[in-house]
C-alpha cells in the first residue's frame, strides 16, 4: 500500500510470544531513523511500519532477525530470459527493487538470474514476473524440478538459433566485403550488396532492433540501443546515398555506401555473444557438476526383500536403498547392513575415501568403492546435503561483491553517456570535417556507438565471483555470499574456537574419580547430563549409559559454567571449577590433585557436587586433530596472527597451545566473550575471521568479518557462518583464503581492461587521432573489438579453474 510517495509494508512476526518480545521490537524500530511510523499488531503478531523506500524495509528486518526474531520472507532464484548486456540487468533490478513488498533483489548478469527477498503477505512471484516483463524481460516461474528442463531447453535453443544466425551472417557478409574490396565498380554491386545486407541487418539482427525499441519504449537503452543505433544509421545511409547519389554529385562529392560496415558488424556482434554464452556457460561448471553427482534412479528394497527400481523423486524418509560397488548414493541416509568404502571428495574435497560401517552416515552424491551396503534414507530431496550445498553456491554465485556497487553505477549511466558522445562526435566533425564532414561524422559516430562495451563491465565482477565459487565448492570450501570471498584475503587475524575446530569434537571420558563410591550419585550425574545440551555432556552420559537414570527437578543451564538439578529436595552441580567457587562447594585436596594431573595432560575437568562438597571429578579428552598443527602453522606463515578462545580452564588451553604452536590464546571464556574480543580487535582496525563449530560459537561468528563454521558442527553455527569447511579440516582455511586472493586478483584484471577498454577506445573511435596522424578507426574492426571485448573478460575469470590451489602438508 503507498500513500503520498510512503509505503505501508506489513511484516509477518515468528517466534514472537510475549509482550516483553514485542517492546523490544518497538525499541529497536525507534532507532531506525528511515521508519516513519511503526506499530506492533499483538494478535496478529506482524509488525506495521511506513518507509519511503525497500532499503528501509531491509534494515527493519535485520534489526528485528538481529533480536532472535524471525520475519517470514522468501528468498527465491528466479532465471531471466531476455537479458543480454550490463544494463539490462540494472533495469530489471531496479524495477524489482521499486516493488512494494520486496526486501532486496540481487541480479547476476552472467548466470542470467536473479534473487529476490519479499515478503510473500505482501507480494506475490507472478507480480515480480509481470514488473519485469514491463520493461521488456521475463522471469520463469515454473517449479524448481521443472524449472531446470525448462531453462535447459531455453538456453540450448537460444544457442542453437544464435549459432544459425551467426553461421548465416558470415556466409552473407564474406561476399558483401569481397564487392567492397574488390567489385564496387560494377554495376550490380550496390543492389547486390543493399540485398545481402538486409538479410543480414534486418532478419538475422532483428533482436537488436525489436529489443532497443522495447527500450526505448520505458525510457531506457541498453547495448541493444547502441548496436541498433549504428548498424541502422549505416544501413539507411548507405540506401540514402545509393537511391539519391545525385544529392552528394551535385555538391560535388562522391557517394559512398557502407552496407559492409552495418552487415560486417551484426556479424562480429552475433559471432561474440556465440563465444561469451559458450563461455559463460562454462563459469557455471562447478554447479552443472553438483547436479550432475545424484542418480536419477535408485534400487529400493521392498518389505517382501524384493528390489524395485524407482526415480529419486519417489524415495521416501526410511525406505531402504541398495548401494552397489561404484554406484553414486542418492540420498543422505544411516548404513543399515554391510559396509564399504565412500569416495566423499566431491562434497568434502578430501581425496581419500572414508570407510563407512553400521551406524555410519552416507551423503547423496558421494560414490561407493568397492562394497555393497544398504542405507536407510534420513533426508531426500531438498533437504540433502547436496541439495544444501548445490542451493547456497547458487545464492552465493548471485550475490553481489562491494566491488559491484561501483560497477552497476556506470553501467546504469553507460549508454546514455556514449549516445551523447557520439552525438558531441558527429557534431564536432560536422563543424570542422571539411567535404566530407558529414560522412565523416557519421562513420565516427557509428565507430563510438559499436566499440563501447557495457557488457565487459558487467561480467568482470560475477563471472569470476561464479568461477571462484564454484571453486570453492569443488574444494570442500561452501562459500554463501560474494562479499566474504572478497573480503578473505584482507583478513589479519584468525581466531580459533578449540573444541571442534582445532580438536576432533568426539570428546569421551578417560578418567574419574569418587569422594565416595555411589551407584546413587553415578545414576544422579547421568540424569542431570542427559537433559544437557553441551558436547561435553554427551560424553558423560556416553561413558556412564549402564547407569538408571532418576527423576530430577528444576534443571537450570549456567551459561559457560554447567548445569544445576535437584533430586530429593537436594540441589547438584555439574560443570567447571568456577560453578564450585561461586557456589562455596568445598573440594577435598585429593579430588583437586587428580584435577590438576589431568589438566597439565590437556584433558578438560568436570566437576560433580552436592550443595556443599564435590562428589566426584571427570577428565574428558577430546584428541587434536592431525592437521590443525600444520594448518596452524600455514596461517602464521602467511602472517596472520592466529588466536585461540575456549571455555575451558587455563591448564588445558596451556597445553593445547603448546602442542599446536599457538602462542595468543584465551581460556574460560564464555560465548559473549568471544563477541567482545572480536570487536576488541576490530576497532584496532584488524580484519577478523572466527572459526568455529557449535551453538555458544555463533555469537562471535556473526560478529567477525569473515565467520567460518565446521560443516560437521552445529546447524545454527552453519547458519550464521559466511563460509562453512565441509571437512571441518582447519587445512581448508588456507586454501580460502588463497582462493579469495585469486579471484579478487581477477576482478582487479578483468575492471581494468574493462575500464581501460572503453576509456582509451571510445576517443579513437570518435578520431581524436586524425588531427594527429590522419588515422581513423574502421567500423568494422571496431565491432570485431566490442564483440572480443566481452569474451576476454569471461576467459580471464575461466583462468581461476586451472590455478592450483596449495595443499597443506600434514606430518
Amino acid at each position: 500500500m503507498e500513500t503520498n510517495n510512503k509505503k505501508r509494508i506489513y511484516l509477518q512476526l515468528e517466534n514472537v510470544e510475549n509482550e516483553q518480545a514485542a517492546v523490544r521490537i518497538e525499541t529497536h524500530l525507534s532507532q531506525l531513523a528511515e521508519i516513519e511510523t511503526y506499530t506492533i499488531e499483538r494478535n496478529t503478531r506482524r509488525v506495521v511500519i511506513t518507509v519511503k523506500n525497500n532499503e528501509a524495509v531491509g534494515k527493519a528486518i535485520r534489526s528485528i532477525t538481529q533480536l532472535g526474531y524471525k520475519v517470514l520472507t522468501i528468498k527465491k532464484l528466479f532465471p531471466v530470459l531476455g537479458m543480454n548486456c550490463a544494463a539490462c540487468a540494472n533495469n530489471i533490478e531496479r524495477i524489482l527493487q521499486h516493488q512494494t513488498g520486496v526486501v532486496h533483489a540481487a541480479i547476476n548478469f552472467a548466470a542470467s538470474t536473479v534473487t529476490v527477498e519479499y515478503l510473500p503477505n505482501m507480494i506475490e512471484a507472478s507480480q515480480l514476473q509481470k514488473a519485469v516483463q514491463s520493461i521488456g524481460f521475463d522471469l520463469l516461474l515454473e517449479q524448481e524440478s521443472q524449472q531446470k528442463k525448462t531453462l535447459e531447453s531455453i538456453h540450448e535453443n537460444n544457442f542453437k538459433q544464435l549459432k544459425i544466425k551467426t553461421i548465416w551472417a558470415i556466409t552473407l557478409s564474406v561476399p558483401i566485403l569481397t564487392i567492397q574490396l574488390f567489385f564496387m565498380n560494377q554495376p550490380w554491386a550496390m543492389p547486390i550488396m543493399w540485398t545481402l545486407s538486409t538479410v543480414v541487418v534486418l532478419w538475422l539482427g532483428r533482436d537488436f532492433f525489436i529489443n532497443a525499441w522495447k527500450q526505448a519504449q520505458h525510457r531506457s537503452a541498453n547495448m541493444d540501443t547502441l548496436v541498433a543505433l549504428s548498424t541502422g544509421i549505416a544501413y539507411l545511409f548507405s540506401m540514402f546515398n545509393m537511391f539519391f547519389a545525385d544529392f552528394w554529385l551535385q555538391k560535388g562529392l562522391e557517394t559512398h555506401v557502407y552496407f559492409e560496415a552495418a552487415a560486417v558488424i551484426i556479424t562480429f556482434i552475433l559471432f561474440g555473444k556465440l563465444l561469451e554464452e559458450k563461455a559463460k556457460s562454462n563459469t557455471s561448471s562447478a554447479i552443472q557438476k553438483l547436479m550432475g553427482l545424484q542418480p536419477t534412479n535408485v534400487r529400493v528394497l521392498q518389505k517382501d526383500g524384493s528390489e524395485k527400481q524407482i526415480a529419486i523423486e519417489d524415495v521416501l524418509i526410511n525406505d531402504v536403498i541398495l548401494v552397489k560397488p561404484g554406484e553414486k548414493i542418492a540420498v543422505d541416509g544411516v548404513v543399515v547392513s554391510g559396509n564399504s568404502y565412500v569416495d566423499e571428495s566431491m562434497l568434502s574435497g578430501e581425496p581419500i575415501p572414508v570407510l563407512k560401517n553400521e551406524n555410519d552416515t552416507v551423503f547423496a552424491g558421494t560414490i561407493n568403492q568397492k562394497g555393497s551396503f544398504q542405507c536407510k534414507a534420513t533426508k531426500v530431496g531438498n533437504e540433502t546435503l547436496l541439495a544444501h550445498i548445490i542451493k547456497t553456491v547458487q545464492d552465493a554465485q548471485g550475490s553481489k561483491a562491494p566491488v559491484q556497487k561501483l560497477v552497476d553505477t556506470v553501467a546504469g549511466i553507460f549508454v546514455p553517456t556514449v549516445i551523447i558522445i557520439a552525438l558531441l562526435t558527429f557534431s564536432i566533425w560536422f563543424f570542422l570535417g571539411g567535404d566530407n564532414s558529414i560522412t565523416q561524422g557519421l562513420l565516427a559516430a557509428i565507430t563510438v556507438l559499436i566499440i563501447a562495451c557495457p557488457c565487459a563491465l558487467g561480467l568482470a565482477t560475477p563471472t569470476a565471483i561464479m568461477v571462484g565459487i564454484g571453486k570453492g565448492a569443488e574444494h570442500g570450501v561452501l562459500i554463501k555470499d560474494a562479499e566474504s570471498l572478497e573480503l578473505a584475503q584482507k583478513i589479519d587475524v584468525v581466531i580459533l574456537d578449540k573444541t571442534g575446530t582445532i580438536t576432533e569434537g568426539k570428546p569421551h571420558v578417560t578418567d574419574m574419580q569418587w569422594h565416595t563410591h555411589d551407584t546413587t550419585a553415578q545414576s544422579i550425574l547421568v540424569s542431570i547430563e542427559q537433559m544437557s545440551e553441551h558436547p561435553l555432556a554427551e560424553a558423560v552420559v556416553h561413558h556412564l549409559k549402564d547407569y538408571a537414570t532418576v527423576p530430577i527437578s528444576n534443571f537450570n543451564s549456567v551459561t559457560g559454567k554447567g548445569a544445576k538439578a535437584q533430586y530429593n529436595n537436594e540441589t547438584y552441580f555439574v560443570g567447571n571449577t568456577k560453578l564450585l567457587t561461586e557456589n562455596n562447594i568445598s573440594i577435598t585436596p585429593q579430588l583437586q590433585q587428580k584435577a590438576h594431573e589431568w589438566e597439565a595432560k590437556a584433558k578438560t575437568v568436570i566437576w560433580f557436587s552436592n550443595s556443599t562438597h564435590a562428589l566426584a571429578v571427570l577428565a574428558i579428552s577430546d584428541t587434536i586433530k592431525e592437521s590443525s598443527k600444520a594448518a596452524i602453522k600455514e596461517i602464521q606463515d602467511s602472517a596472520i596472527q592466529v588466536y585461540m578462545l575456549t571455555g575451558d580452564n587455563k591448564a588445558t588451553a596451556d597445553a593445547i597451545a603448546q602442542q599446536t604452536g599457538i602462542t595468543h590464546y584465551k581460556a574460560e571464556m564464555l560465548p559473549q566473550h568471544k563477541a567482545d574480543f572480536v570487536k576488541e580487535l576490530q576497532q584496532e582496525g584488524k580484519i577478523v575471521a572466527m572459526v568455529g563449530d557449535g551453538i555458544n560459537d555463533s555469537t562471535a561468528l556473526a560478529t567477525a568479518d569473515v565467520s567460518i563454521a565446521m560443516g560437521k558442527g552445529s546447524d545454527i553455527a552453519m547458519d550464521v557462518a559466511k563460509m562453512t569447511i565441509i571437512s571441518s579440516e582447519l587445512t581448508k582455511i588456507p586454501q580460502a583464503i588463497q582462493l579469495s586472493k585469486q579471484t579478487v586478483a581477477t576482478i582487479k584484471q578483468n575492471l581494468f581492461w574493462a575500464f581501460i577498454y572503453n576509456f582509451m577506445s571510445i576517443p579513437i573511435a570518435a578520431g581524436i587521432l586524425y588531427p594527429i596522424n590522419g588515422f581513423l578507426l574502421n567500423p568494422m574492426i571496431a565491432g570485431a573489438t566490442m564483440a572480443l571485448s566481452s569474451v576476454s573478460v569471461v576467459s580471464n575469470s575461466l583462468r581461476l579453474k586451472w590455478k592450483k590451489l596449495h595443499t597443506v602438508t600434514v606430518v
